[in-house]
């Protein structure tokens, strides 16, 4: 990261003044909680949704962070809003306006002047249909207005000598159901098992995609022949079908970010 972003992202915090950050405990949001704390005459505070999608492994870490560096940090519960049950196309718009106004809520209630987040500058060119909703709401992302992105951050970390420099991106687990497909709590604790157990066997950031009874596993770059060859595999496939799938697949293509969406751009 250059002076110059960093200077311009400090600039931004201290302009802000008071606002509460959306802390998802991901790398990028860490990176913008850690850096505003250390600034100093700052009113604020990193608040984290806590909803049926999101990973328990999530919601820990974020609290271990904010606790290990004694910053501000809340946990708002929501329950799993009715409106993206079935897990529409539009869900990823539909949730950041539900719990980003859940937010604004909060800050309201506390004093707060402004929310912003964790988009980086990388963000602002993929495809994000979250981002509009963010729009609406007048939410900033300082990240981005700086032109700070994910490798940036990354090399900032590992230079703060923070553990988290190299976590695996995690997505809210309704990126692993196919659009147009009634979610239950059943369904999402099956992925968050499933994830949870490949992460203690060796595999980060693996994505276990679910279609009807199938688990269609999604390795990160250098775990394809890995697994291939675990002597364990015949464990982790047993494993898995103990945690209520009937199939396991792996796919070859390994990790793509939005592999869901691939069907729906070119409806």
């Amino acid at each position: 990261m250059t002076e110059e972003k960093s200077n311009k992202l400090n600039s931004i915090l201290k302009d802000l003044k008071s606002f509460v950050i959306a802390f998802s405990g991901g790398v990028d949001s860490s990176f913008l909680v850690y850096r505003a704390g250390s600034i100093t005459n700052l009113k604020m505070a990193a608040v984290t949704l806590r909803t049926p999608y999101i990973p328990t492994r999530e919601i820990n870490e974020a609290i271990e962070f904010t606790k290990a560096h004694g910053l501000n940090h809340k946990i708002l519960d929501l329950p799993f809003p009715e409106i993206i049950r079935h897990n529409p196309v539009e869900r990823c718009y539909l949730c950041k306006k539900i719990l980003f106004t859940r937010i604004s809520e909060f800050a309201l209630e506390n004093g707060y002047r402004y929310i912003i987040d964790g988009t980086n500058a990388d963000d602002t060119l993929t495809l994000r249909p979250g981002l509009k909703a963010l729009k609406e709401l007048s939410v900033r992302s300082p990240l981005a207005e700086a032109g700070i992105t994910k490798n940036e951050i990354r090399e900032f970390l590992l230079k703060e000598d923070l553990e988290i420099w190299d976590k695996p991106s995690m997505a809210c687990l309704l990126t692993r159901i196919p659009y147009d497909t009634e979610v239950s709590e059943g369904m999402l604790r099956m992925i968050e098992n499933a994830e949870g157990y490949l992460l203690e066997k060796g595999y980060p950031g693996t994505r276990v995609r679910v279609h009807n009874d199938i688990a269609r596993i999604e390795c990160m770059p250098g775990y394809l022949e890995k697994i291939i060859k675990d002597p364990e595999r015949e464990l982790i496939v047993n494993n898995l079908k103990e945690i209520g799938f009937r199939y396991i697949s792996l796919d070859l293509e390994g990790y793509k970010s939005g592999s869901m969406d691939h069907g729906i751009k070119k409806r």
